[in-house]
């Protein structure tokens, strides 16, 4: 078969999803020449357009759908299904967003910032709508429609920390109880489209027909499925975590907690890893902060890997509605928020819950307790820990913040300036309340959640629970 040549657009974006930081000098140098500026094929979109897709039901994503068209490498007939799954799911996506933002007060979406991120959908959109009503049969149509992932990606890499400062700068004009509601539905319904876009890529790189492109580095990880670990080992991140966060605590403080893991260390499944990373990145920098500013940190923060059960048990022969479903709420999906800012009742979206049956059968998880001896969460912060808050700083201070500029130089907490996910670096967000908010969205999405328990002058528990993905066949 005669080489196709790929991208540099797509190339750029497979090196930060499946090359880490410090290897990505010893991927292929077909990697090294940077990315390709080629104009992508749009269409025009129109009211109808965003009218019509949007009012397309919206169901729930699970780890099953992202790995059922079989392990790397993928053979021509299982990418281009991967490619038909991703065109068929995308564009209602893309409209719900634009129609979500569409709805906010017209002087909250005229601020520049706001109008930058609907601007940015109706460009990945545009971008889509091209391929909305074909199928993609031949590799070659295969690598246009990953381009066109690879741009999504991009585009769309700092959506948090553009919308943060938009909503910073309108907040005289929207409550922040209906910021915190809007943004924690966007925001979750966002991490689909990436995830969605981002598996793509990497099944792409993962299949045979363009092996030749792929470094050594990701054919020495046989458990990944695109983004998917399919033997990923929480206490393995949990280390990783704590050597990051670590540094950082003694660089500023001096000093630094260690950490001591037990439960089951060596118990895998399957989720994503970045997914995860970021979670425990956010739970053990409060963990970490409060330990050391309560002066405890000869007290271990410990930390408890335990394992789901993988079938719950049956009640009288009947189905167990107790099992868990991952629900259109959790991922964003119905855009309550919005619909009341255009006067329109949640209740009449297609999207609804009622629509979606729960998960055929129990998947395996794990819940990960991360216990401190920091003194706890006061009772008057202790409601507030969900909330995406404005109010830390002032505007001039959070506005230098969301520029890259720490506020008081060196008195700003250093822990803060840990890179989030998403493309987002999480130093423009430091300060602004986003690491818990964000990290319980990641754990909702997929069917888990966060729970909290503080012992006011003593210390907190963080319960994690994650849902992976049921035994994928070899």
């Amino acid at each position: 078969m005669a080489q196709v040549q790929r991208p540099l657009a797509i190339q750029s974006q497979f090196i930060r999803l499946c090359c880490p930081r410090n290897a990505r000098r010893t991927c292929s140098p077909l990697f090294a020449r940077g990315r390709l500026q080629r104009r992508l094929h749009t269409a025009t979109v129109t009211d109808n357009d965003i009218a019509r897709l949007a009012s397309l039901p919206l169901h729930p994503l699970t780890l099953a759908d992202l790995v059922k068209h079989g392990r790397p490498p993928l053979t021509t007939s299982q990418l281009l299904t991967s490619a038909n799954f991703t065109l068929s799911i995308l564009p209602a996506r893309l409209a719900h967003r634009i129609q979500s933002l569409q709805n906010l007060p017209f002087i909250v979406v005229s601020n520049p910032h706001i109008s930058n991120i609907h601007s940015n959908y109706i460009h990945s959109l545009s971008t889509l709508l091209p391929w909305a009503e074909r199928e993609i049969t031949t590799l070659e149509d295969e690598i246009k429609f990953t381009e066109v992932m690879a741009d999504l990606v991009q585009t769309h890499a700092n959506t948090i920390s553009i919308l943060a400062r938009g909503f910073l700068e309108a907040r005289k004009y929207i409550s922040p109880k209906d910021v915190t509601r809007f943004l924690d539905e966007h925001l979750r319904a966002r991490i689909g489209t990436r995830l969605i876009a981002e598996q793509h890529l990497a099944l792409h790189f993962s299949s045979q027909p363009h092996s030749e492109v792929m470094p050594e580095d990701v054919e020495e990880n046989p458990g990944f499925i695109g983004v998917i670990d399919t033997r990923l080992r929480p206490a393995k991140i949990v280390q990783h975590c704590e050597d990051v966060v670590g540094e950082i605590c003694e660089l500023k403080y001096g000093v630094r907690p260690h950490v001591v893991i037990n439960g089951e260390p060596e118990y895998a499944f399957a989720h994503v890893p970045m997914h995860l990373e970021y979670i425990i990145t956010e739970l053990l920098k409060n963990a970490f902060r409060a330990t050391v500013e309560s002066r405890m940190e000869r007290e271990p923060i410990e930390i408890t890997i335990a394992p789901l059960p993988e079938v719950l048990p049956e009640t009288n022969g009947e189905d167990n509605s107790a099992r868990p479903a991952v629900k259109n709420s959790a991922q964003g999906n119905i855009d309550i928020a919005s619909r009341k800012f255009a006067g329109k009742s949640g209740s009449s979206s297609p999207s609804s819950d009622a629509q979606i049956l729960p998960l055929a059968q129990s998947t395996p998880g794990v819940t990960i307790r991360i216990r401190d001896r920091g003194g706890g969460i006061s009772p008057e912060n202790l409601p507030h820990i969900w909330e995406y808050s404005f109010t830390t700083f002032n505007d001039d201070q959070a506005s230098s913040t969301l520029s890259g500029h720490f506020p008081g130089g060196s008195s700003m907490d250093a822990l803060n300036a840990i890179s989030g996910p998403g493309g987002d670096g999480g130093h423009s967000l430091a300060g602004l309340g986003y690491g818990l908010p964000l990290g319980r969205a990641y754990a909702e999405y997929f069917g888990g959640g966060i729970a909290v328990q503080s012992m006011w002058g003593w210390g907190t528990d963080v319960y994690l629970s994650l849902r992976g993905v049921g035994r994928v066949e070899e």
